[in-house]
């Protein structure tokens, strides 16, 4: 049931038994970020202890951890791997001052914070935070318990998508599955491994992405650059790469307006192996096969979603392009602290929109764009081209087929050796010049070139970006390998007045 409170939201669950407290904590748990605040309301004896320390033991991924209730410490402290959790009871405090001496001021950034009887903190409570009211319901049996899920001020539509998630599982036929948080990457979307008697499927939660301001031309950044806006051109992508026999995950149950989708669950090997990651040559060789095998097709510029529905592929066009290239301009180059001339930013962009324009004239293909490690999966057991698992292509267009391959072999977050770049990139002209007389080999690297420098040059910005407004420094480690990218990049002949902006201004010494 939904309700709305006191400027709240959320929603009402009947909780018939300990399994049924168990998925409530799932649904919560899901969702959690660094930094959120969870209260616990209730009688005594209600579930609040019961109910985080299940919470905590699912979070660290150990269900004998031991988990004390802090009644009498006050606040108990676990390190986990996702974020630091505080497990804080209230119960016996009976003063501000002594709120103030528990420490909640020395938590580190981005700890999750757990209370218990939060009424002993009324007025101190900050205004985005989730409250789960816990109610016994003695005469429906000694287990039962009714919850009230409400998220206050930007809690509120979390708890709303808490509710739709539920819905959602529940009319799947994997309300009662187990479910495993899964590593998520740059963007907004989340993954879960659920298992339900022995039978792993993946679930996609990618809610609507929302406009941001305008940038240009009364346009957001994300409609210039064509970045999918909800999860119809993943199932489209999906639908037609199946088709043809490569291995997108099979689409299981969806819920497209609202961006839920359970996906076959491809595993988790992948085409690098260890820490740091080191590509395994047979693999990518498999990877390169996959886009021989794609741009040797004729492919067409519009997919079926479903029986009813359409979706038609962007093209990359300069505008596209462009947005992608000026991240730099707008983040990287303050990130290292430098400034440029107004003359010196037109001119970069001239020189961009000169190299870009063969690559936009030259024949085209489908391009998933994020085609590297972290969304190429091996499947040992399949065969052929069958044998690379494909993830994340929802913002796929049509452009250059160099684009892909580029993102493989320059992978932002993988050590490429130039030797095995340039071995990898032969192997796949030799491909296609045996199956196409008229590939242009010179032509095609030429273009490569000018994609790999246009991908490094964009990365790089996101990643700054990335840094400086989301607040998620992880990214910045993976700079020198861009930069280094860039330069292999920009060596090619036909680069050379890009090549020399960059010189001047972005000196080497800047990014070492």
């Amino acid at each position: 049931m939904h309700l709305t409170s006191s400027g709240g939201s959320g929603f009402s669950v009947a909780l018939e038994n300990e399994q049924a407290t168990e998925r409530m904590m799932h649904d919560i748990a899901s969702v959690l970020e660094p930094g959120d605040l969870i209260t616990l309301s209730g009688d005594l004896g209600a579930g609040k202890t019961t109910f985080a320390r299940a919470l905590i033991r699912h979070i660290a991924g150990d269900e004998t951890l031991d988990v004390p209730s802090p009644t009498f410490t006050l606040m108990q402290l676990y390190e986990l791997d996702r974020f630091t959790i505080a497990h804080a009871d209230l119960y016996r405090v009976t003063g501000t001052a002594e709120l103030a001496e528990l420490g909640f001021d020395d938590l580190q950034e981005g700890a999750v914070v757990l209370i218990e009887w939060p009424d002993r903190a009324a007025g101190f409570l900050p205004a985005d935070r989730l409250d789960i009211a816990f109610t016994l319901a003695p005469q429906l049996g000694p287990e039962y318990r009714n919850a009230r899920v409400t998220g206050y001020g930007t809690f509120a539509a979390r708890a709303e998508r808490i509710a739709l998630i539920r819905r959602f599982l529940d009319q799947s036929g994997y309300g009662a599955a187990v479910r495993v948080r899964l590593a998520g990457d740059a963007s907004t979307r989340a993954y879960e491994r659920l298992t339900l008697e022995g039978r792993d499927v993946i679930m996609m939660n990618a809610p609507r992405r929302p406009d941001g301001p305008p940038v240009r031309d009364g346009k957001p950044y994300s409609a210039i650059a064509h970045l999918a806006e909800d999860v119809k051109p993943f199932v489209a992508m999906a639908n037609g790469l199946r088709e043809r026999g490569f291995s997108a995950p099979e689409i299981y149950h969806a819920d497209l307006e609202h961006g839920l989708i359970l996906l076959e669950d491809l595993g988790d090997d992948r085409i690098v192996e260890g820490i740091p990651p080191v590509p395994l040559e047979d693999h990518y060789d498999a990877a390169v096969d996959v886009l021989v095998a794609l741009h040797g097709m004729e492919l067409p510029d519009t997919l079926s979603i479903d029986d009813m529905r359409e979706y038609r592929l962007p093209r990359y066009d300069i505008d596209a392009f462009m947005i992608e290239t000026e991240l730099l301009l707008d983040w990287y180059l303050p990130h290292i602290g430098a400034t440029l001339s107004d003359a010196a930013r037109t001119t970069f962009r001239a020189l961009w929109r000169e190299a870009l324009q063969p690559v936009i004239d030259a024949p085209s293909t489908w391009v998933m764009r994020d085609y590297h490690s972290p969304n190429i999966l091996w499947l040992p057991e399949r065969h052929g081209v069958a044998s690379i698992g494909l993830l994340d292509f929802q913002d796929a267009m049509i452009g250059s087929p160099a684009y892909d391959l580029a993102s493989l072999l320059q992978d932002a977050r993988v050590d490429i050796p130039e030797p095995l770049e340039v071995t990898m990139l032969g192997y796949y002209v030799r491909a296609r010049r045996d199956t196409d007389p008229d590939f242009d080999s010179s032509r095609f690297i030429q273009h490569y070139a000018t994609l790999a420098a246009q991908r490094a040059t964009k990365i790089l910005g996101i990643f700054a970006r990335l840094n400086h407004r989301d607040g998620k420094p992880q990214y910045l480690r993976h700079m020198p390998r861009l930069w280094n990218y860039l330069r292999r990049s920009l060596a090619h002949p036909a680069l050379a007045p890009l090549n020399g902006w960059y010189s001047v201004h972005m000196p080497a010494s800047k990014h070492s």
